[in-house]
């Protein structure tokens, strides 16, 4: 399985989160400079749309180009703390189908503080005549970081859910 991953804004899939998703293919994390160039998304879809992406995840800014770009590359995908609602970075947003052709996990903490998680959840509610699947975790105790922990059980998760679903 090919995995993509999305990080946020300045930040990098750290080794501990790298050797969590490893255990379920290969992972492909770019590096992305978000203030350098509005088009990421565009980029991203340009540079991964011929490698066989089975899965996006991504987080915060990087769940914000994930839910697009499995959009546009018809992956499922896993988001962390997606800032779908609004971001400190504009980011243009290439036309895509109103579905990935699956579902998308959105992980979001309910203690954000960068994030709002209500903003994201409202961004959502907007959407519900399109016809996207979608398994929403609101964990209590979780923040805009996400610790190694949450981070295995949700990965260990939706890898789970996929390949049930596969086996269906």
């Amino acid at each position: 399985m090919n995995i993509l991953y999305i990080h946020g804004l300045n930040s990098s899939l750290i080794p501990e989160k790298r050797i969590i998703v490893e255990r379920f293919g290969i992972v492909t994390a770019p590096f992305i400079d978000y203030e350098a160039d509005p088009n990421r998304i565009e980029w991203l879809y340009h540079n991964h749309k011929n490698k066989d992406i089975d899965v996006i995840i991504g987080s915060s800014m990087g769940g914000f180009s994930g839910y697009h770009l499995s959009r546009l590359l018809q992956v499922p995908a896993l988001l962390f703390n997606p800032a779908l609602a609004e971001r400190s970075v504009h980011q243009n947003i290439p036309k895509t189908r109103s579905t990935n052709g699956s579902n998308l996990h959105i992980v979001l903490g309910a203690k954000d503080n960068i994030v709002d998680p209500i903003k994201t959840l409202s961004f959502l509610a907007e959407l519900m005549d399109q016809p996207q699947d979608y398994k929403i975790s609101i964990r209590h105790e979780l923040e805009h970081r996400i610790p190694v922990s949450v981070f295995e059980e949700e990965v260990s998760l939706f890898f789970e859910q996929l390949t049930f679903k596969a086996n269906k």
